[in-house]
């Protein structure tokens, strides 16, 4: 059986941990973005080509979620999340070294599987340490670091391969993502719970009230992405034309998502918790739609709402999924969901840059808005649903 103790652990304590945890794990994944241009000079490499270095870690880190997740049903997950930000720190000092560029996509291939142990483990350890109630302020935290090594990653390799070059660049963001690391590592609480060995082989229903928070990890995180995808380009092109690194700065909205992710639990615990889902989709779909001006103000704007608005509704259904999934189907449920995220993540981009190359802003904006949407109707009905 599981042992789920009465008394958890300091919310502060163990958000601190988690949050540092997340700022290390997706720095190292999206750290080589801003650097694609010299490594597809560096091993002569056309764009799509360079851009396997952030798709294969991403591919590699969605495969080994739901393995990493069961796993934890069988094992301490204070153990997969310390491993888990170590190894992939570990492994982002030695990518400056590659002699080649298939070596350094193996590389990434394995620092994606050992990233994969904190998004498919985190939110289930957080609702073992916080309990149920706690845990949209805990999950909230963790999204927020989430955020703030995403913009991290980016921006720090971005100014840093100037000076150092794309082998600096990684470099200074792995040391830092060590730092992390370790303090997660050093201040994340013991586990309060005990496996059992048994754990990991049963089936458990996870529930017909999850398909509202995979709904919205799989079309939220499409609709994201398919935007961020496609605003660089938006930004360079007439009207707006801004110099490439000034659009770069875009990536700054994030810092809205690292606040909006934080006060989730506060919405949460004002609204409830599917009346606060469906007006943080509302928001993301608001700023969307805010975008389609070419006035650069209202899509500095838009960008903002639309960051803080996903970031919200992540940290909310990424609890709901921990909070609601039996004890013994927790890590499970959290790496479905983690899936269901980078799979949306890779789809909407991939099919919204396609709609944007061939049909334009506008109607890139129609078919995200339809998205979010469909996810707010998926909320609703779950709200209309039973708790079984």
């Amino acid at each position: 059986m599981v042992l789920e103790l009465s008394a958890p652990v300091s919310t502060r304590r163990v958000g601190a941990a988690v949050a540092a945890a997340g700022v290390s794990s997706f720095a190292l994944l999206y750290a080589p973005q801003p650097v694609l241009p010299q490594l597809a000079t560096a091993f002569q490499l056309d764009p799509g080509g360079a851009s396997l270095a952030i798709g294969v870690a991403t591919t590699a880190l969605a495969l080994a979620v739901l393995p990493l997740a069961a796993l934890s049903e069988r094992v301490d997950r204070r153990q997969i999340i310390v491993c888990s930000v170590i190894a992939s720190a570990v492994l982002g000092l030695l990518l400056p070294l590659a002699p080649s560029f298939p070596v350094l996509l193996v590389m990434r291939a394995l620092q994606g599987v050992a990233i994969a142990g904190f998004p498919g483990v985190a939110a289930a350890y957080l609702a073992d340490q916080v309990g149920t109630a706690r845990l949209p302020s805990a999950v909230g935290a963790m999204i927020a670091g989430n955020s703030v090594g995403g913009m991290l990653g980016r921006l720090g390799a971005g100014f840093a391969a100037g000076p150092l070059g794309w082998h600096g660049a990684l470099l200074v963001v792995a040391g830092v993502s060590l730092v992390c690391a370790v303090f997660a590592a050093a201040t994340l609480p013991p586990s309060q719970r005990t496996p059992h060995p048994g754990d990991g082989g049963e089936r458990t229903r996870l529930g017909a009230r999850l398909l509202a928070p995979y709904t919205v990890a799989v079309l939220g995180m499409g609709a994201f992405i398919a935007l961020y995808n496609a605003a660089g380009f938006r930004l360079a092109a007439p009207p707006i034309g801004l110099a490439p690194a000034a659009a770069s700065l875009v990536f700054l909205s994030y810092a809205m998502g690292t606040v909006s992710s934080a006060a989730a639990g506060r919405l949460v615990r004002r609204l409830g918790q599917s009346a606060a889902l469906v007006t943080s989709l509302a928001a993301t779909a608001a700023g969307a739609a805010l975008t389609v001006s070419d006035a650069l103000p209202l899509m500095a704007l838009g960008f903002a709402v639309l960051t803080a608005g996903f970031f919200a509704a992540h940290a909310i259904a990424n609890a709901w999924v921990a909070a609601e999934a039996p004890p013994r189907a927790r890590g499970r449920a959290s790496g479905l969901y983690t899936l269901c995220y980078y799979l949306g993540s890779g789809a909407g981009g991939t099919v919204g840059s396609a709609v944007y190359g061939r049909f334009g802003w506008g109607w890139l904006i129609v078919l995200t808005v339809g998205w979010l949407l469909v996810g707010v109707a998926a909320v609703l009905t779950a709200a209309r649903r039973p708790i079984s």
